[in-house]
């Protein structure tokens, strides 16, 4: 208990409803402004924000907190002062007093705690939280002089947080399978800032009397500048004048080059840095490829752009992918390619195309949109994360054979075909920052594999279909169980002997005596609808029992508005056969349907990009396989096709087990979800957790279900005409034909069309 609190704001201002916010940096406050300050600022005009900082050595004998007020930004910065003798545990324990201390008299409700540090969760983990979050901005163990406690405390802070946010893509590819509720937020912009550096504003006088075209940096000053480089493009160009804006750090200020056209300026406030940039005729980034900048993700780059300003800049992966395709960012790797991206540079028109290019990329990009999918994301129903930036490659693009559409099942499995089977080359684009579709699983933070979209199980009584998995991926056998949750406990689904005798306290002893009792309950029924299905065979009890209230749930819709063909999917037995599947062939990838599609996917003629949507791709091909929704390739020329959607909680729970089989199904429609998965089942891993879903069907969000209805499928053969009458583009998958198939049929259906396509494909040397 931390005793008494109260509710009196050490500053002016409202007191919020929403609960106040405790953030953990390693970055000062008015060091530079950074992320942390765009989202704080944002954070401080609905709640309470407190910013707390690593502590300061001093002289003095007892540890105490200063209060530092910033009644511009409505936030309150925390500064610990500790003796500078102590040793880490004393700092830690003191540390820890001074937060509880801070709770108990500055914070009246369970506040939300923002990590930018691991090293901080040591001392404030123990809080009561209403949530927490990580903001891993950067990859700090990287940096030098970095603590060698982090991996440790990092690994710590992922298990506790509720949410977790990465400072670029490549950050969140690194550390995507080590927690389920991660998104990558890469660096924005605010626009409005910096674009005063295109109008009439005056250069400040330090900068005003440097001549000469001038090429300039500015941001933190550190292991991460390439300063050879800087010396090497002065000692090229002596006409050039170079503009180092920013304070040095972590580095002896004497490794600094030295030359008559490199002015280091030390460092400038942020609202003075458009007008330095008003001044240059391009803008730098030479950044050292190293460890250090492997992850970084450059606020620097939209803020350069938003003022007008080409940009030259070392490969650094998130800056490539994200704006490494416009004319306005230049890419080098060395010295002699930097002076010359540079001069390219130089020669750009003040205005014109470029600039124009650049304004449209940077429309889509703000610290308010960030701040927004940071909300939603933290909201106890998240909404879904917001699409991945898309990963492109600098420079000019190739001409690609095939472009593929979706990296699924259906996308997958054709680029596979024709990158081995026909020499094409293909490249594979998906709006999701990863392949495999609603199949993808991972690692979650407990370890367990989880499939991120629900259960997937794989069964076929195709042979074919089998064997061309099986070139992918070992398997592990597994025939799924399926148990409802009714009054009379849990009982097998699909309905069998053992069934009937748990729900009507029977002792049914063979087949004949269950198709006798199941025939005495059965109504003649005019077989059109979902309803008429079932309660043609079984009765309107069992009906009312298993069917009626999962379907509502499961689609929006009672079963007598649902074709025949959904309910037909679920079989009734008079057997005691508790498999929810008879196929030929069930069983798991041993590795996991990730792993499988990563193999498939492997070959030297195929390009993946991730996170990139098919209406932004600017790739060339000669014909495209299409697996989305057929409606949007067609713009919704005729209205939208209607699709059932999905929302997951994923949980993980400090037991070994929580129910006898993988699946759980909820028929009863006053309980929200259809189904609970525990994993464990489906891999057999053994583990002292487990890990659960819950699944809620849902109107809005990705589409999943093709609903099934006649004026549904008129719909769907009016956008069919369209999609027969384009000859280069094959329209594949459940969502681009809408079906209902099971993963299997998916299968089977990409392998038939390569088999039409491959006749007509001018067939070029596969690459081993």
């Amino acid at each position: 208990m931390h005793g008494p609190r109260i509710a009196e704001r050490p500053t002016a201002g409202p007191i919020q409803t929403l609960p106040p916010l405790i953030c953990f940096s390693h970055l000062r406050w008015d060091f530079v402004t950074q992320r942390p300050q765009h989202l704080m600022r944002r954070f401080a005009a609905e709640r309470r924000v407190f910013f707390w900082e690593e502590q300061i050595a001093c002289d003095h004998p007892l540890p105490y907190l200063e209060y530092h007020p910033f009644p511009a930004d409505d936030v309150i910065v925390l500064r610990p002062r500790v003796p500078h003798w102590w040793a880490r545990e004393q700092v830690e324990e003191a540390l820890r007093g001074l937060l509880d201390m801070l709770v108990a008299t500055s914070v009246p409700a369970d506040p939300v705690l923002w990590f930018y540090t691991p090293m901080m969760a040591g001392f404030a983990g123990h809080l009561a939280a209403d949530l927490v979050v990580y903001d891993c901005m950067d990859e700090l163990s990287a940096f030098a002089f970095a603590d060698p406690l982090l991996i440790e405390r990092e690994d710590a802070l992922i298990r506790a947080a509720d949410v977790m946010f990465t400072g670029g893509y490549s950050l969140f590819e690194a550390k995507r399978a080590r927690h389920d509720a991660i998104h990558p937020f890469p660096s924005a912009v605010d626009v409005a800032h910096f674009a005063a550096a295109r109008g009439a504003i005056a250069e400040p006088a330090d900068q005003a009397v440097i001549a000469g075209p001038k090429l300039g940096f500015y941001g933190v000053i550190d292991e991460r500048i390439d300063l050879g480089l800087i010396d090497a493009v002065a000692a090229a160009r002596p006409d050039w004048r170079i503009v180092m804006i920013g304070p040095v750090v972590k580095i002896d200020p004497a490794t600094l080059p030295r030359r008559a056209n490199i002015h280091w300026l030390g460092g400038r406030g942020y609202e003075e840095l458009p007008a330095y940039l008003s001044g240059w005729n391009a803008a730098l980034m030479p950044f050292a490829i190293n460890e250090a900048t492997r992850f970084i993700s450059p606020t620097k780059t939209p803020e350069y752009l938003a003022a007008g300003r080409p940009v030259v800049s070392t490969p650094i992966t998130d800056v490539v992918r994200h704006y490494g395709a416009i004319a306005a960012v230049a890419i080098a790797d060395d010295a002699d390619g930097f002076v010359a991206a540079c001069e390219r540079t130089l020669a750009l028109p003040p205005t014109g195309a470029w600039l124009d290019e650049a304004d449209r990329l940077l429309a889509a990009t703000s610290w308010d949109r960030t701040f927004a999918g940071m909300k939603a994301a933290m909201a106890p129903s998240p909404s879904p994360p917001p699409a991945a930036p898309a990963i492109r490659p600098a420079g000019r693009r190739p001409h690609y054979d095939v472009l593929v559409v979706g990296a699924g099942f259906a996308g997958s499995v054709l680029a596979e075909r024709l990158a081995a089977g026909s020499g094409q080359r293909v490249l594979v684009i998906d709006k999701r920052p990863h392949i495999a579709g609603n199949a993808f699983d991972h690692a979650d933070a407990a370890g367990i594999l989880v499939h991120r979209y629900g259960p997937h199980i794989f069964h076929t009584n195709s042979d074919e279909v089998f064997a061309y998995l099986s070139r992918f991926t070992a398997w592990r056998p597994y025939e799924h169980r399926v148990l409802a949750s009714v009054a009379a406990g849990l009982v097998p689904i699909p309905i069998n002997r053992t069934t009937l005798n748990l729900v009507y306290g029977l002792d049914l002893r063979d087949d004949a005596a269950a198709a006798a009792f199941l025939s005495a309950r059965a109504e003649p029924r005019d077989v059109r609808t979902s309803e008429d299905v079932v309660v043609a065979a079984v009765g309107q009890e069992l009906y009312e029992t298993f069917f009626r209230g999962y379907t509502r749930k499961q689609w929006g819709l009672d079963p007598s508005e649902l074709d025949k063909s959904v309910t037909a999917r679920v079989p009734t037995r008079t057997c005691t056969d508790d498999r929810y599947f008879l196929d030929r062939h069930q069983a798991m990838p041993r590795d996991g349907f990730t792993a499988m599609f990563e193999r498939m996917l492997d070959h030297p003629n195929i390009t993946i990009e991730t996170g990139l949507e098919f209406a932004d791709c600017d790739a060339r091909a000669d014909r495209i396989v299409y697996t989305g929704p057929i409606d949007e390739y067609f713009d919704f020329r005729f209205g939208r096709l209607p699709y059932r959607s999905l929302r997951f909680q994923h949980e993980t729970l400090d037991v070994a087990q929580v129910q006898p089989v993988a699946v759980v199904n909820y028929p009863a429609v006053e309980t929200p979800y259809t189904r609970i998965t525990e994993y464990k089942h489906l891999t057999g891993q053994s583990a002292a957790r487990t890990s659960i879903s819950y699944e809620y069907p849902q109107a809005d969000g990705d589409p999943y279900y093709p609903i099934p209805r006649a004026e549904n499928q008129a719909l769907y053969r009016r956008y069919e005409a369209l999609a027969d009458a384009l000859p280069d583009v094959s329209f594949v998958g459940r969502l681009a034909t809408y079906r209902y198939y099971n993963m299997d049929q998916v299968v089977g259906q990409a392998l038939a069309t390569y088999r039409r396509l491959a006749p007509r494909l001018e067939r070029t040397p596969a690459t081993a």
